[in-house]
């Protein structure tokens, strides 16, 4: 290198900021969105925050395994290190073409996220970066390696040196760190530590082997064996504290060939399909499950139309609750769950926030029902791909050991919409209908975010208290793949057309015809190098563009609603697709759902007409309805039952006194009082056609019921009361807001404006000022970055001067709020106290009270 591109190279990161070009930062700013809240005033802090430990560790997280390993060779290389150093320790001795072909990208990566500056003769770790990754014997390096002959030998005596470097046939020297110099080298060259290890006994080799891929730390007794003691002699393995001995780093690289990883891993492992179908197979069977989840959300809401689970006291379902709704949605509890708390990132339920809190449907319930199917369906799958809340943890443990419950709290997982997002997208670049083998799926994962599982996800699985054995990112993608085929976004397990526009991932290109495939098949590998999808929806009318694209595929695919049923003898209608909302509403009252399915039957009983009865349906009613929206002629036994509960609803009234049972027919409450399951009403008679009870009003409705009777209940005037469906709603609620995974990824407009404040910045910090002001002498900037200082006279005179001359001015600025800062100016007129000036730094003419500047100095003439 020339003395002109010695002195051109960068010296610092805030240097190797500097000489970026505002692509370049606005990348660094976008992948690492932390370092732009708050805007840094100039690149010297953005520097030093991208530095920061906790920043660095973020940066770490999000690398993929290739470039982890490329960061963990790094951390292991001389600093700086050469670029062919650095690929010799990835590539090995004998060169591995992949790794050659794939380090430019992982280096390019690093050095863009600003975890790697200098050029390619001096690359420098950041420092931070260095001590999170390099070997300690607190903090094993991941590359399995030790410290170096000069980190082991720091505290070892010098004579116990000088007898190394005899044992090793090298020549004394006069000093520690000439002799530890010496003994590197040594190891450092191949021929000689390979003839060094070819005098060793075949012991001695083996010891060397079970360490040299990690840990390299061993143990020893005060008498070492004969095949230690030789490696002990020769300085092989060096002692680090009483019993404990380490293989150095140079013998451990040559034992392995010079490789820092057992296994590089410089492309991505491929997704493979288990199974591949035909696209419309896969759209048909998705659009089916999407109806059932529609139909299931539906019949959930319906269950607590008038009030339901009580919220635990720490907030959420009981266990019971929870078993019951399971119960009622005829699915297991986990799945319960899911659509428990689908339905509450949707918007759909609530807690009603009563004395006795209870959950209930939203306000927004209602408008919901009032949407196309397609529509609803694609608000259900947006909520549930940008939710935090995660219904797979239900069941499990927090950190003081209580049960997780659902729509309690503690189930929020900020990594769980990126992974949902990501496994979509693994899907999407599958070839169309192709379902994924899941185990690829999660090897592709943990390549892409390898810190996350084995470290920051046990880290958070420990403060939660989860004691499991596969990382949270792994488990979340298994869940999204069932959830994803549980809401219709996939079928037979392949990514349909809407979950594809839902991600905003292209449509591709149909063929005119495709053979159907059989079942599993062969496997077909997605490599590295196929076109990634679409990233996803970032803003609010991204992600709106997406969901009404996702609708508007599916919307062809669901088939039209039914106005009419199927009578049967048996007393049940067949229902042989969806049915039109009233028809289905009113169905729902007047009928009990016996199964579900592509066809829903429904069965009527005598408490289903009784409830279609208490809603305020007549039997004339009733027997119009089914007349109305048959197929096929109303069966004489449904007639007969609807006559039958209709002549006797009514007869007995319940009303509030505690309660009362009043009847005009006083041998109907004589059969009452002869009931033995009256016994625990506490009934007495208080008149011929009145009975009297020592329970409320609707604990009696209940039991006479029970008893087989039809009793209505009523008001004080004396008026049957009619029961309405639909009628508990809480107050207007709030989805839950997502919890995010780390500040949000700043937009363009962020970005633009941040790089522009970034730039002016530095200029204020760094542009050459004429000496004789604030400046020292030689025209730099004042000592520490401090602000310019000058009298109240001279920053006047000095203003005035350059709204004449036209120049640009450095000054020292200090708020209202008391926040100081530099800017470059250059005044256009000093009126009344204030100058009016072009800010530079804010690229805006602004105007400034002269008693708030602190100082001014005189920019050098090719400052600007």
């Amino acid at each position: 290198m020339s003395t002109e591109e010695k002195s051109a190279a960068p010296r610092s990161l805030a240097e190797a900021l500097r000489v970026r070009d505002d692509v370049s930062l606005a990348a660094l700013l976008r992948s690492r969105p932390d370092l732009v809240t708050p805007v840094p005033t100039d690149l010297t802090q953005l520097a030093t925050r991208a530095g920061t430990r906790a920043s660095v560790v973020r940066a770490l997280e999000r690398l993929d395994r290739f470039a982890l390993q490329t960061a963990q060779a790094l951390a292991v290389a001389a600093d700086p290190a050469p670029y062919e150093e650095l690929l010799g320790l990835m590539a090995g001795d004998e060169g591995d073409p992949a790794v050659a072909a794939a380090l430019p990208r992982a280096v390019a990566l690093l050095r863009e996220q600003a975890l790697v500056w200098g050029a390619d003769d001096r690359l420098r770790l950041v420092r931070t970066a260095r001590e999170l990754l390099a070997p300690s014997p607190q903090h094993p390096s991941p590359t399995g390696l030790g410290p170096t002959v000069r980190e082991a030998t720091a505290g070892m005596s010098p004579g116990r040196i000088q007898e190394i470097l005899a044992a090793v046939g090298l020549a004394s020297t006069h000093d520690s760190v000439s002799a530890v110099s010496a003994l590197g080298e040594l190891f450092a060259d191949r021929t000689r530590t390979a003839a060094l290890l070819a005098a060793l006994p075949g012991e001695s080799r083996e010891v060397l082997d079970r360490l040299v891929w990690g840990p390299p730390y061993g143990q020893v007794t005060h008498d070492p064996a004969p095949h230690l003691r030789a490696l002990l002699d020769r300085g092989l393995l060096l002692p680090t504290a009483p019993g404990t001995v380490v293989l150095p780093r140079e013998v451990a690289l040559h034992l392995r060939a010079g490789r820092a990883h057992r296994t590089p891993e410089p492309v991505p492992p491929p997704v493979e399909a288990a199974a591949t179908h035909r696209p419309q197979v896969v759209d048909a069977t998705a659009a089916g499950q999407a109806l059932a989840a529609l139909a299931t959300v539906e019949e959930l809401l319906k269950e607590w139309d008038e009030g339901g689970p009580t919220v635990l006291r720490a907030g959420g379902l009981s266990v019971r609750d929870l078993k019951r709704t399971a119960v009622a949605l005829d699915v297991p509890e986990p799945v319960a769950a899911f659509w428990v708390e689908l339905a509450y990132a949707a918007g759909l339920v609530a807690s009603d926030g009563e004395a006795d809190e209870r959950y209930a449907a939203t306000p927004a319930y209602d408008e919901w029902r009032e949407l196309p199917p397609a529509e609803r369906w694609a608000r259900l799958a947006e909520s549930w791909l940008t939710a935090t809340r995660t219904s797979g943890l239900v069941g499990g443990r927090d950190a003081k050991d209580r049960t997780l419950s659902a729509l309690g709290p503690n189930l929020d997982r900020s990594a769980a919409p990126e992974v949902r997002h990501r496994v979509l997208a693994l899907l999407a670049g599958l070839p169309e209908g192709a379902a994924p083998d899941a185990e690829s799926v999660l090897a592709r994962l943990r390549w892409e975010r390898p810190l996350r599982g084995p470290q920051r996800e046990q880290r958070e699985q420990r403060e939660q208290g989860e004691q499991r054995d596969d990382d949270l990112r792994s488990r979340l993608a298994r869940w999204t793949l069932s959830e994803a085929e549980l809401l219709g976004v996939t079928g037979r397990g392949a990514l349909a057309a809407p979950g594809r526009a839902l991600i905003g991932a292209p449509e591709p290109a149909r063929p005119a015809a495709q053979p159907e495939p059989e079942g599993p098949g062969d496997k077909l590998p997605v490599h590295h190098h196929r076109t990634p999808p679409a990233p996803a929806p970032a803003t609010p009318a991204e992600r709106a563009a997406a969901t009404a694209a996702a609708a508007r595929l599916l919307a062809p695919l669901f088939p039209e609603p039914l106005d009419h049923v199927l009578l049967q003898a048996d007393l049940t209608a067949v229902a042989p697709g969806p049915l039109e909302r009233e028809l289905a509403d009113v169905l729902g009252v007047l009928a009990d759902v016996e199964s579900k399915g592509g066809a829903t039957v429904y069965r009527f009983t005598p408490g289903s007409v009784r409830r279609a009865l208490d809603a305020g349906r007549t039997a004339a009613d009733l027997h119009a309805f089914l007349a109305r929206h048959s197929r096929t002629p109303v069966p004489q036994p449904l007639a007969y039952l609807i006559d039958d509960v209709a002549r006797r609803h009514g007869r007995l009234r319940v009303g509030a006194a505690s309660a009362y049972v009043r009847c005009d027919d006083d041998a109907t409450l004589d059969e009452i009082l002869a009931d033995k399951r009256a016994a625990g009403l506490g009934l007495r008679r208080l008149a011929p056609t009145v009975l009297a009870a020592q329970t409320d009003p609707a604990a009696l409705l209940e039991g006479l019921r029970a008893m087989g009777f039809a009793p209505a209940a009523e008001s004080a005037a004396g008026d049957v009361l009619i029961a309405r469906a639909d009628a508990r709603r809480t107050p207007p609620r709030a989805a839950p807001e997502p919890v995010p995974d780390g500040p949000p990824v700043p937009d363009d407009t962020l970005l633009t404006a941040a790089i522009r404040a970034i730039r002016a910045g530095d200029l204020a910090s760094t542009a050459p000022r004429r000496p004789g002001h604030a400046d020292g002498a030689d025209g730099g900037p004042a000592a520490g970055g401090e602000l310019p200082r000058t009298s109240a006279a001279e920053t006047l005179a000095t203003v005035q001067a350059a709204v004449l001359t036209g120049e640009a001015l450095w000054i020292g600025y200090v708020n209202a709020e008391g926040a100081a800062s530099q800017r470059v100016i250059a005044p256009i007129r000093v009126e009344g106290g204030f100058v009016t000036a072009y800010d530079h730094t804010a690229d805006e003419v602004r105007t400034y009270p002269l008693h708030r500047i602190t100082g001014v100095a005189e920019l050098a003439d090719d400052a600007l």
